[in-house]
């Protein structure tokens, strides 16, 4: 049995998603909402069950004419990706998993891809739920980069689990007067709006990045039971926040921002330090802080390192081609466009290999 869910559908949605022993907050119908209200496209549910497994995925529907490289270059309504909601996902799949039921799983949810009309799937997996030799079987996997998890056992765990330098950050920050609260009032979205467009602007984020009023929003009232912001203040003045996504035991570093002024008073290193002490007084058995920009190990990175000197989880990705026929085609549109824009070395578009899918590529 498979079964489509749709947005407008949340409690059959999250019903689904909270039968299953592993799930986070990324796969909730609360939290997908607030993409779809950023513009990322319409989002879905794909469950399947039979007598030895379920599976569940969630994802983003695009229409491949809405990019504007496709524009009138192809029908409205005919040619569709599907992608991971931002931040992490993949299959959850409980039960007898073995190479047959997989197996019946896969021609399952190949054929509701090709009846939709989805051409390819980029998958971006969870580091602590992904079974990935089960989903080796679905997509081609790979290994991008390490990504850092606080493991939640106890105080005194994590605060060992500190690098020596990051503890002296802790207690200058603590020295220097700055003070950690948390929260999930009006006035705090307020507050950390500008705050975080501040911090894009800094950082020179793609427009991506830059999310609207209407998207904290559902963050703040959608997901009302599973987002708070931790915020430090210095001086009466707010000067660090972070949204923290949280359920099922995991927390997750959502968005941050902080004001670079008062980037000596190490705001975010006691804030972090805080938020993983407050998880674990209130049950959560793992704080996951991501990785580094691009999955490198820069300086992001290595900041987040700091916190878990043994955390050993890796970010990987999948991706799936269900019809290579039209994804040739997709490529084709795009070769065309370049030589029509004087770009005559369209082998560009043939060696980007490492971008999927390929025709989404920013090659012109």
């Amino acid at each position: 049995m498979r079964k489509e869910v749709l947005i407008n559908q949340p409690e059959e949605w999250n019903r689904i998603v909270t039968s299953f022993h592993k799930y986070d907050v990324y796969y909730l119908s609360e939290y997908v909402k607030a993409f779809q209200i950023h513009g990322d496209g319409e989002p879905a549910l794909f469950y399947y069950e039979d007598d030895g497994i379920k599976a569940v995925n969630v994802f983003i529907l695009r229409d491949i004419e809405a990019d504007k490289r496709f524009k009138n270059q192809i029908p409205q309504g005919a040619y569709f990706d599907i992608t991971t909601p931002y931040g992490y996902g993949g299959f959850l799949i409980e039960g007898n998993i073995t190479r047959d039921t997989v197996k019946r799983l896969e021609k399952e949810y190949t054929d509701y891809c090709i009846n939709k009309g989805i051409i390819s799937e980029f998958v971006r997996f969870h580091p602590l739920l992904s079974d990935y030799e089960t989903l080796e079987m679905l997509y081609h996997i790979s290994k991008l980069g390490k990504t850092i998890v606080i493991p939640l056992n106890s105080k005194e765990e994590i605060w060992n689990n500190l690098t020596s330098k990051n503890r002296n950050m802790v207690r200058k920050a603590v020295k220097s007067g700055v003070e950690i609260y948390w929260g999930r009032s009006k006035d705090l979205i307020k507050s950390f709006m500008p705050l975080y467009k501040a911090t894009m602007d800094k950082d020179k984020a793609k427009p991506y990045y830059y999310f609207g009023e209407d998207f904290f929003h559902s963050i703040l009232y959608d997901l009302k039971n599973q987002a708070v912001l931790f915020y430090a203040v210095y001086q009466k003045h707010i000067i660090s926040m972070a949204v923290l996504l949280l359920t099922n035991g995991h927390m997750n570093y959502h968005l941050s921002a902080s004001q670079k002024v008062y980037q000596h008073l190490a705001p975010t290193n006691l804030l972090l330090y805080e938020a993983a002490c407050w998880g674990f007084d209130n049950g959560f058995k793992t704080f996951h802080l991501g990785g580094g920009l691009g999955s490198k190990e820069d300086s992001l990175y290595r900041f987040k390192s700091s916190f878990s000197r043994d955390s050993d989880y890796t970010f990987t990705i999948g991706t799936k081609i269900f019809d290579q026929e039209k994804y040739d085609q997709l490529i084709e549109i795009r070769k065309k466009e370049m030589q029509k824009s004087n770009h005559s070395d369209t082998t560009m578009l043939q060696s980007a290999t490492d971008f999927f899918p390929l025709y989404r590529g920013d090659y012109l």
